[in-house]
């Protein structure tokens, strides 16, 4: 690989980082250093991290290099700079999720099963990227460690929860990063900041500890290509016996066969999933559209038609508020005085909701997976927007954020894989997601469908010298 002295090592992609490695062109201590350099260049006006350790970095990349050297790589990412959100425990360093009332000073001695794998695989943990306290809202602000703003308009938010570690990626501060999902935290951001985020099937990834949103919640990759997505998955979805729920780990290596396209496949066209109380933009819609397009020139048979489920969002939201008061209870008065009033609200009236009210919204999470894999049947994959529109301001309302994971939070109900493929940017220079959702179990397909789309639109490319004001 043919690296120039003045390219940007931090455009460059995992794939490309460990051929590089390979071929002695590049050092990861080199590319920790940009990396690194990045993040304390841009943290004053995006504020992607909650919390980094250079000497911790460069330790973990001078180990890497040692490995190269010898011929010895560790694993699939040895060397390849990766982000941690920071609701998942990562060994030596803190996990605050936002809130001032969790402890710095105590012991950090164990990884979350995400962590652990890249770990053995040789990645070089760059830092924990901020979000809102316990994840709860769509945009990212916390009480501890302030605003994260989207570095293709710092007017706007990157989303949320997982809005620390799209920006991150938006900005070329790693090319790899761990989310979570419990409704739309991968797949908004990854929206709204021109990023690939993928929510994989319920279990896929080990999770462990169960978080406040536990029944909802995912955790996938965030990754400026596809083919980024399928390494880290691959890496991520191994068998961790702390998690209960996990799915046994079926070994496959998720980037075998992203070249081979969508010919044949049966494609379902809904820009809204038939919801009538979702306003779309329609600016966005017509950039999405152009998308869906390639995937028929390519050979899919796409219709136009809506999925057979109808707005699952009051259901959703009596369980949201349940868990949410359940989190709330560990905390005392004084404790929560010190919280973000939006993750109070949420959480207030919940015993307001009767069991009967609480069991038939579950039950509805049975009823929607069913309709969906009779659905599936037909139609390999399902396409919608990812957003209603292109992302919002920094500060904006509760009530109003809510409205934005409209399209994305029945998929966390019936525990299907769902991705936000990047298809092209607004007149505005904001960028659109469009959503691509898979039968249970079917994340290959969803790989391969954005696979064809980013190679016929490419990757939306921001620097920090890019940035909007």
């Amino acid at each position: 690989m043919d690296i120039s002295q003045d390219h940007d090592v931090c455009a460059l992609s995992a794939t490309e980082l460990t051929r590089a490695y390979r071929q002695r062109a590049l050092s990861p201590v080199d590319v920790a250093r940009a990396v690194l350099d990045r993040i304390e260049e841009t943290q004053p006006t995006i504020n992607a991290f909650c919390f980094h350790d250079r000497s911790t970095t460069l330790a973990l990349a001078k180990a890497s290099e040692r490995r190269w050297a010898a011929g010895e790589p560790a694993g699939l990412l040895d060397g390849v700079p990766v982000s941690i959100k920071d609701n998942l425990l990562l060994r030596g360093w803190p996990t605050l999720q936002g809130s001032r009332v969790i402890a710095a000073e105590q012991s950090w001695d164990e990884d979350s099963p995400c962590a652990a794998r890249i770990r053995a695989h040789g990645g070089v943990f760059i830092g924990k990227t901020n979000l809102p306290e316990f994840c709860h809202k769509l945009i990212t602000d916390n009480p501890r460690s302030g605003v994260t703003r989207n570095p293709w308009d710092v007017r706007k938010s990157p989303g949320g929860s997982s809005g620390g570690a799209a920006a991150a990626v938006a900005m070329g501060i790693g090319p790899l990063a761990i989310g979570s999902d419990g409704g739309a935290s991968i797949r908004v951001p990854a929206a709204w900041s021109g990023i690939f985020g993928l929510k994989p099937t319920f279990g896929r990834v080990p999770a462990y500890p169960a978080g406040t949103y536990a029944p909802f919640s995912y955790i996938g990759p965030m990754t400026r290509t596809v083919a980024d997505a399928a390494l880290l998955l691959t890496v991520i979805s191994e068998a961790d016996a702390r998690d209960w729920a996990a799915l046994p780990a079926d070994g496959r290596d998720y980037r075998i066969g992203l070249e081979r396209g969508v010919e044949g496949m049966r494609i379902a066209w809904s820009p809204a999933l038939g919801f009538a109380d979702v306003a779309l933009d329609s600016e966005s819609v017509s950039i999405a559209r152009r998308a869906v397009a390639i995937l028929a020139e390519h050979g899919a048979i796409v219709e136009e038609v809506d999925p057979p489920i109808a707005n699952p969002q009051v259901e959703y939201r009596k369980i949201w508020k349940l868990l949410t008061a359940q989190a709330l209870r560990q905390f005392t008065p004084e404790q929560q005085a010190q919280m973000d009033p939006a993750f109070l609200m949420l959480g207030a009236g919940a015993d307001q909701i009767a069991v009967r009210e609480l069991y038939d919204a579950m039950e509805l999470c049975g009823t929607l997976g069913t309709q969906m894999g009779l659905f599936h049947q037909r139609y390999d994959l399902l396409l919608s927007m990812a957003t209603p529109g292109p992302a919002i301001d920094v500060v904006t309302p509760l009530i109003e954020t809510v409205k934005n994971s409209a399209l994305t939070r029945p998929f966390n109900m019936t525990r299907q894989p769902a991705a936000s493929v990047p298809v092209g940017l607004t007149a505005a220079g904001l960028p659109v997601g469009l959503q691509i959702v898979g039968a249970v179990n079917d994340e290959p397909r969803v790989l391969q469908a954005s696979a064809v789309i980013e190679r016929a639109v490419g990757r939306l490319v921001l620097m920090p010298s890019a940035v909007r004001n």
